[in-house]
């Protein structure tokens, strides 16, 4: 089992992609690699991520620096678990371009949903984390959901109206008590 990642790992690895991968890209990081850019965790167990496209030597870089910086990597993002967000790559904020690559978070209402219909207690945590900090906001949020709610049938291990209830108390928690 390796390491937990903490900044300066994220970092390293994010500099070391950017100059072993042979063509661009934009890598999205999403959950504990959001949360300790951007300040609200410590340490990530892994770092999850998304390469839009998959540019050549990606996965041969990725296979090598897992062992080299002893990280955990896992190819996963929002949009692997709920419908993707309307202008989700539009709303992914920059952390820094490495050679071809430019490193983005994926955007942190998708991010967000995602962590609600999860529900465990640390994803709960982020979201708190990212309202506290004025990463996201209630009425945004429940707008978004209800822009992908019809696509959700679509994702069989959800049920549609737990998650509704989930993301409507978590807006309402947060000021937007007529989401609905």
């Amino acid at each position: 089992m390796r390491t937990e990642a903490d900044r300066k790992k994220i970092e390293r690895f994010m500099a070391e992609l950017g100059q072993r991968v042979r063509g661009p890209a934009r890598i999205y990081l999403t959950g504990g690699g959001t949360a300790v850019l951007e300040g609200w965790r410590g340490m990530t167990i892994d770092l999850d991520l998304k390469a839009v496209p998959e540019p050549p030597g990606f996965y041969e870089a990725i296979a090598e620096l897992k062992e080299s910086i002893d990280i955990n990597v896992e190819l996963a993002s929002p949009d692997d678990f709920i419908p993707a967000l309307p202008g989700w790559q539009e709303r992914s904020p920059f952390i820094a371009r490495h050679g071809p690559v430019e490193f983005h978070h994926f955007d942190l209402y998708s991010q967000a949903l995602s962590k609600i219909e999860r529900g465990h207690t640390r994803d709960l945590s982020d979201v708190q984390a990212m309202f506290q900090r004025g990463r996201i906001e209630p009425r945004r949020l429940a707008e978004l959901f209800r822009a992908i709610e019809p696509e959700l049938i679509r994702y069989p291990a959800i049920e549609p109206a737990v998650f509704r209830e989930a993301v409507f108390a978590v807006c309402a928690a947060h000021g937007h008590g007529d989401a609905r």
